[in-house]
């Protein structure tokens, strides 16, 4: 039982009698981290050529970082702004055809849902695949012959399930799909093989202690040889970068990286770039089944908790289902999550869901504080009774 926290509390900037149960949201900066990174990446801003050389130097040894982090190959990782930007390069680089499909999940974040979404509601030509929605139960029945992507965060925003990734990855080879996943609400706190997926991304700022800006790509080339992005920008072209020959935009044949790098068009964020090579170089100390473990006796205690009270949480109670998060449906959440700011315990609301995540900085007592009031602030809002909290 995780009695004591795993990371060492005084390295993270912290408000002083606050109780931090909002990884989920953003991940608690380590603070010598964040500044180590902020002001090497100025100094090798101000140095001129000399300075940029270090600078892609940094973006290349983070690569590295990334991918150990992922158990995959740095040349298959790359780095873009943001999740959705990841997908949507992916959804443009697909040669739809009448009647295919997409399938996601009902539950699905809208960095990876929206691009798919989107296009299939505002596209003016073209095919645009049929949007389908299902979870593990339908996932087998929504899936066919036309079904060209399946995407899946790894761990579920709304309730924190845990998808079974290996049974996606069969779903997917059945049909002949591309198996999608987003790692941004695992990355940082368990271990992770994104060889699973074809195509797979994750942001920096949660569990990976990092900063916005920066979200890590990930291409599977053994399984995905012949993939081409169909934009770019200076950075993702060789033409004119890699190689010396000025570029004919009329005729010339453009060359785009063959590599994770295609993902990253224009110059990477390279301030969060360097904030997150100090924060994997600070994770690297623990390893992530430690971490797991640690998270997820949290989770147990408090899902235990919520049990004991009457609470029913949406997110399920094993903890091969589950990831670090414990949420509960509820029309009051932001109300909730506003008084529980107000007595030092900061969690995550929207969407009708409250949401209590841990990280190795969350220990048991956090859970026994938590406890000590949330039943009564949940009681108020639903009149005593506590069965009532689902939406």
């Amino acid at each position: 039982m995780a009695t004591t926290p795993l990371f060492p509390v005084g390295a993270f900037h912290t408000e002083s009698g606050v109780t931090y149960l909002h990884t989920a949201g953003e991940g608690l900066p380590p603070r010598a981290q964040h500044s180590r990174g902020f002001e090497r990446y100025v100094t090798d801003k101000s140095q001129g050529a000399q300075g940029r050389a270090r600078i892609g130097a940094e973006v290349e040894k983070v690569r590295g970082l990334a991918a150990k982090l992922w158990s995959v190959q740095p040349d298959d990782v790359g780095f873009v702004c943001s999740v959705a930007e990841g997908i949507s390069i992916l959804l443009e680089s697909i040669d739809w055809r009448e009647g295919d499909n997409v399938v996601l999940d009902p539950r699905e974040f809208p960095s990876v849902a929206a691009p798919f979404a989107l296009k299939a509601q505002r596209a003016k030509s073209g095919p645009v695949p049929e949007i389908r929605c299902a979870d593990a139960t339908g996932l087998a029945k929504a899936a066919n012959s036309k079904t060209r992507l399946i995407a899946i965060s790894h761990v579920s925003f709304l309730d924190g399930n845990r998808a079974d990734l290996d049974y996606y990855r069969r779903v997917a080879d059945g049909v002949g799909a591309l198996l999608v996943v987003d790692y941004s609400q695992a990355s940082g706190w368990c271990p992770i093989d994104a060889s699973i997926a074809d195509f797979a991304f994750g942001v920096a700022y949660k569990w990976l202690l990092g900063a916005t800006g920066t979200a890590i790509a990930y291409w599977n080339r053994s399984r995905q040889p012949n993939w081409q992005p169909v934009t770019s920008g200076w950075f993702s072209l060789t033409t004119g970068r890699v190689t010396s020959e000025r570029p004919n935009w009329a005729t010339g044949a453009l060359e785009t990286r063959n590599d994770g790098m295609c993902f990253t068009r224009g110059n990477p964020s390279h301030p969060s770039i360097y904030v997150l090579g100090e924060t994997l170089t600070f994770l690297a100390q623990w390893d992530a089944a430690k971490v797991e473990a640690h998270v997820q006796s949290l989770t147990e205690a408090l899902l235990e908790e919520l049990e004991r009270a009457g609470i029913a949480p949406s997110t399920p109670r094993p903890k091969e289902r589950h990831g670090a998060s414990v949420c509960i449906d509820t029309v009051h959440a932001d109300a909730i999550v506003g008084e529980l700011a107000k007595v030092g315990l900061y969690a995550s609301g929207g969407l009708g869901r409250i949401r209590f995540s841990f990280h190795g900085y969350s220990k048991l007592g956090d859970v026994k504080r938590l406890m000590g009031v949330f039943p009564a602030i949940y009681t108020k809002y639903h009149h005593g009774k506590k069965g009532e909290s689902k939406l």
